[in-house]
């Protein structure tokens, strides 16, 4: 009994161990099946995993290459103007900059000046569109002599500009400047080169009669304003214009031709032309001083007329009456028949309000502005002031 009950214990075994070694088996083979099932799946994701990271990377050096390739491409303008004439060519340079990759990289300007009666330090006009813009601002107060001077210099040089926009800027440019710039430096001339030449070329060419005006786009050199020319446009001058008036229509004019040839430019398709090819001859305008817009009447009443346009918004035409200035707003030209009296700087009745007799005909007021008031009417001024008939003005 004990035999046959161990043999069975041992054949239970035997079974047992036969069932583990089978299960082993089979788990074995479904392992080795799994791993065989998983194997090629895994080598599939990592190709893929990688191919993902290749591709990441590929994009990463496309976009840096393409910024550094359109950083390149852009052409760094500095702007340099001071006055209400500049303010409409950087508006139109900042508009056009985007479509032509121009970068706008910093707006010089001559420095803040006392003004007005409380003298208070008042910016620019340039200054002003500038900040409005969000563009950085550089004020030297010269660039020709001094350490502050060289600081300036450096200060532009520095901002790494291929091209120098100029427009009324006010201070010459010494040749350390104009060599600064890859495609050097281009004004906006408020003439037709090589007439008027210098500082105050619309008052200037009201002041002569010239018939018509306009703007240069010129390649400066260090002359004054003796550069090659890129393109210029024309406009007639009319017998309304005054420097105010004409200064606007010729700045919104040399913006626009501005914005026209620079593209030309700076593919190298536009041709500078020197100055002595173009027709005309040279003439040159001086910075206008406040003296100069005093009135002497022995002059022609035409040219006298022309300095009451010209010298509009300043230093203004004026005269003295009774010791103190009186300016003369408008006035128009009468008939040289019409001047009854020869003494210069009389005045006469006439049967609009009244007129100054002149070195060559008589001058009819037609707005006139006394010390400490308004412009007014030249009639309402004579109901006021009845006495002012007879005088002579121009005397203190």
């Amino acid at each position: 009994m004990w035999i046959n009950t161990q043999v069975a214990r041992q054949g239970r075994g035997n079974c047992v161990k036969a069932t583990q070694r089978a299960q082993r088996k089979q788990r074995n083979t479904e392992n080795s099946n799994c791993r065989t099932a998983l194997r090629p799946l895994s080598v599939l994701q990592l190709l893929f995993s990688v191919f993902l990271c290749s591709l990441c990377a590929l994009c990463v050096a496309f976009t840096q290459f393409a910024g550094y390739n359109a950083a390149m491409n852009t052409t760094r303008i500095i702007f340099m103007g001071t006055p209400a004439f500049a303010v409409p060519v950087l508006h139109a340079l900042h508009a056009a900059a985007p479509a032509h990759a121009w970068s706008l990289v910093g707006v010089a300007t001559q420095p803040d000046r006392p003004a007005g009666r409380g003298k208070q330090l008042s910016a620019s006009p340039v200054k002003e569109a500038a900040q409005a813009l969000g563009l950085p601002v550089l004020q030297p107060a010269g660039l020709r002599k001094g350490a502050d001077a060289a600081a300036a210099v450096e200060a532009l040089r520095a901002l790494t500009p291929d091209l120098l926009v100029v427009a009324a800027y006010g201070l010459i440019l010494p040749a350390d400047v104009l060599e600064i710039p890859t495609f050097g430096c281009i004004n906006v001339h408020a003439s037709l080169l090589p007439a008027w030449r210098g500082a105050s070329p619309i008052a200037a060419s009201i002041l002569a009669g010239d018939a018509e005006s306009g703007v240069s786009i010129m390649l400066m050199d260090v002359g004054m304003d003796t550069g090659p020319v890129l393109a210029q446009a024309r406009t007639p001058l009319t017998p309304a214009d005054t420097t105010e008036s004409l200064s606007h229509r010729l700045a919104v004019q040399g913006a626009a031709l501005l914005v026209e040839t620079l593209p030309g430019w700076l593919a190298g398709d536009v041709a500078p032309v020197p100055q002595a090819d173009l027709p005309g001859e040279p003439t040159l305008c001086r910075m206008i001083r406040k003296e100069q817009g005093r009135i002497d009447w022995t002059l022609p009443a035409a040219q006298i007329e022309r300095m009451t346009r010209a010298y509009t918004p300043w230093p203004s035409a004026w005269t003295l009456w009774r010791g103190a200035p009186l300016r003369i707003v408008a006035a128009r030209v009468l008939p040289a028949g019409a001047q009854a009296v020869s003494t210069p700087g009389q005045v006469v009745r006439t049967d609009a309000g009244a007129a100054v007799v002149t070195g060559s005909g008589p001058l009819e007021l037609v707005t006139v502005q006394p010390a400490g008031k308004r412009a007014m009417d030249a009639r309402a001024f004579l109901n006021g002031a009845p006495e002012f008939v007879g005088a002579v003005l121009g005397y203190e």
